[in-house]
């Protein structure tokens, strides 16, 4: 079996967007890859911690934080 993991992020206008709005490119992207063979499987949301920096002589440095992706798996 194989499998495609494709990043998924969202943009709407803050203002005029929603919830259907995000569904409707998720929709999108699943239409896009399955009519080139593909299986839609699941959104998945994978936690990464990002790195602190420490900046220059100590100054500017930024501290470590963890942040949550979403990708959609797709298989063959």
């Amino acid at each position: 079996m194989e499998y495609k993991v494709i990043p998924f992020v969202a943009s709407i206008d803050a203002n005029k967007g929603n919830s259907n709005h995000v569904a409707e490119q998720l929709e999108s992207l699943i239409k896009h890859y399955t009519s080139q063979g593909w299986k839609y499987v699941r959104l998945e949301s994978v936690s990464t911690f990002v790195q602190p920096e420490s900046g220059c002589f100590g100054l500017g440095g930024k501290p470590g934080y963890t942040t949550n992706r979403q990708m959609v798996v797709f298989e063959k």
